[in-house]
């Protein structure tokens, strides 16, 4: 099969048969072989109805529901599980991106040696204050943390290798982060293509300006888990060695001052009275709790299980 379509989607039910209409003649003119698989995140309106209507008509359309809202990176995960395409194709249910990018994406891929394509919407019909500018932002931070030098890690639209997709783990609320994900995995021949971005024709965004604040805190989050998330013992263990070594130094001062002025008869105070001792003290129960912390952090990578990440109700095959 050439072609995996991956739709995550809330409350669209309006847009479907149309985003479906348009892959269709896509991928009719270009021959290729392929699935749509729509995820239905939860939807409360009749997004999962007109899912069913549009699989039994076409039997390349394949669906699965959430019980509940559980979130785009968790639809993406269930998607990539499912996808059994050469080349896997992720886009928004809103028709703001557009299908005929597809066969360029593919192509891309297939021809051009690269394992992941993103897409850039250079222009955004966006509003400039509460997304265009924050969204620059955002990229700027993730290129400067991440390494990977693309202009738009939020754009839904993307292409990868299906060896990719089989590698990574999309959890919480990285899907923004998926080339990262992946350059983390070892796939490095990442690129970028400008797509089109359209004007929401239905509904309502389902992203507000938290979803930035969101983005940075998951930014840190997965810079850490990058570098020191195989390894914790050498960012908590080092650490806490650090500080614990400081706080024996400094208690070794202390006692070592007051055994010299006793010796030589001047007057001294306690211990307790000195405040350097409090703050060696502080060191080194710092140090002990940070070793700690790397310690178990070794031990839960070794022992963990997966976890539950959402509950299927339905699903069309």
């Amino acid at each position: 099969m050439n072609l995996s379509i991956v739709i995550p989607l809330l409350n669209e039910q309006e847009s479907l048969p149309e985003l479906h209409s348009w892959i269709v003649k896509v991928m009719t003119a270009n021959n290729y072989s392929y699935e749509i698989l729509f995820i239905d995140d939860g939807s409360t309106d009749d997004s999962w109805q007109t899912i069913c209507d549009i699989s039994a008509k076409d039997s390349n359309v394949k669906g699965i529901r959430f019980m509940k809202n559980y979130g785009k990176s968790q639809a993406l995960h269930a998607g990539f599980a499912k996808a059994q395409g050469d080349v896997i194709i992720t886009m928004d249910a809103d028709l703001q991106d557009s299908p005929d990018e597809i066969p360029e994406l593919f192509d891309m891929i297939t021809n051009g040696g690269y394992e992941l394509v993103s897409g850039w919407k250079k222009k955004r019909y966006d509003h400039v204050v509460t997304k265009n500018l924050p969204s620059k932002l955002f990229n700027w931070a993730a290129r400067k943390t991440s390494g990977v030098q693309l202009n738009d890690f939020n754009c839904g639209l993307k292409a990868y290798k299906n060896i990719v997709i089989k590698n990574i783990e999309v959890s919480g609320e990285m899907h923004r982060y998926i080339p990262v994900l992946a350059k983390n995995a070892g796939f490095k021949k990442i690129g970028e293509k400008t797509v089109i971005h359209q004007a929401r024709k239905y509904g309502e965004s389902k992203f507000g300006i938290s979803r930035f604040i969101n983005g940075f805190l998951d930014l840190i989050t997965i810079w850490f888990l990058s570098r020191y998330g195989k390894r914790p013992m050498h960012l908590f263990g080092a650490a806490g060695v650090l500080m614990f070594i400081i706080g024996f130094l400094a208690t070794g001062f202390i006692i070592t001052l007051k055994l010299i002025k006793l010796y030589s008869g001047f007057e001294t105070i306690l211990v307790t009275d000195n405040p350097l001792f409090y703050i060696a003290l502080t060191s080194m129960m710092i140090g002990t709790q940070l070793f700690l912390a790397g310690f178990l952090g070794e031990i839960i990578l070794r022992t963990k299980n997966n976890e539950e990440r959402y509950k299927i109700s339905d699903s069309v095959n």
